[in-house]
């Protein structure tokens, strides 16, 4: 199972993504909001200085807010970072919407979130082709424009897809190439993940076109019971809503729980997890560095996993 883990703040990015290049993750994501409860970084330009510090690792949008910006925006901003990183960029969109207030300020109806999601990932798909593209749709108008330069990656970045209701997952069976759910147990993780595949077949693809990822918080410690306190206080805070009730999609504790449960992940279909910390800023150097010296080896052995398919 591959790992990644998140930028969580603007400051000392070079430093903590070069750090997780030589610790052997996988990759580097970050998400974005352009109003939270809480400060938030822009997730491409933050990715932009990981890529200047980095060789190797990949780079992961997680997630870039679809409906807020011009999709013809989001691709001219996606391509260039993909040429500048040597093809490391994989985009991940979602709907957003858990706080109205940045999509009034950005002027954004928060109820034509869906549609104009939809329509980006059209546009996108044709415009990372290379080819030029004729489109008129509700919010874009292309009048036979290409991309360029197009991106580095033949057919642009991955895109993964967010959400975990039916609108979402009919939505990553038609769009993405990784399906990347948050706030999920297991359980829910593989019947998602089939209903994606299914989805998938009826849109014309096939079932494997789309992947399996799991965004989750993370805290692990020595101490397990202290391990899932932060992170229950900490997705808490950041969502304001009860911790506790959060715990049961938390990946939490000693090193051992913690690989334990990206194994369930594992075997329910995911091919990789995406770990942002929930801890004290105090404690995430210590953190990181238990995940990397005990949790990421762990979880490169193999495993016997079984995916069920529609």
């Amino acid at each position: 199972m591959k790992l990644g883990i998140g930028i969580a703040s603007a400051q000392n990015v070079a430093e903590f993504a070069r750090g997780a290049e030589d610790a052997g993750f996988d990759s580097v994501h970050c998400g974005e909001h352009f109003f939270f409860h809480g400060p938030t970084p822009h997730a491409l330009v933050t990715l932009a200085v990981a890529a200047g510090a980095t060789r190797r690792i990949r780079l992961l949008s997680a997630v870039t807010l679809a409906p807020l910006y011009p999709a013809v925006a989001i691709a001219k901003m996606a391509a260039t970072l993909d040429i500048a990183s040597g093809g490391r960029l994989d985009l991940g969109l979602g709907l957003g919407g858990e706080f109205p207030a940045e999509f009034a300020a950005a002027g954004v109806p928060v109820t034509e979130r869906s549609a104009r999601t939809d329509e980006a990932l059209h546009v996108l798909r044709a415009l990372f082709s290379g080819e030029r593209v004729t489109y008129r749709g509700r919010w874009a108008q292309l009048a036979d424009l290409r991309l360029d330069p197009r991106p580095a990656q033949p057919g642009g970045p991955k895109l993964w897809l967010a959400g975990r209701r039916g609108a979402a997952l009919r939505r990553a069976g038609r769009y993405a190439d990784v399906w990347m759910p948050y706030m999920v147990t297991p359980q829910m993780f593989a019947d998602g993940l089939v209903a994606v595949r299914a989805a998938a077949v009826e849109s014309g693809r096939k079932p494997d076109a789309v992947d399996g990822a799991l965004f989750a918080f993370v805290s692990v410690d020595p101490d397990g019971v202290k391990a899932r306190r932060w992170a229950e206080d900490r997705v808490g805070a950041t969502y304001r809503q009860d911790g506790g009730r959060l715990a049961a999609y938390l990946v939490a504790g000693a090193a051992a729980e913690c690989t334990d449960r990206l194994r369930e992940f594992e075997q329910a279909g995911a091919s990789s997890a995406q770990l942002t910390l929930a801890c004290p800023p105090s404690a995430s150097t210590s953190m990181l560095r238990l995940l990397a010296d005990e949790v990421l080896p762990a979880s490169q052995s193999p495993v016997s996993t079984t995916v069920r398919t529609p």
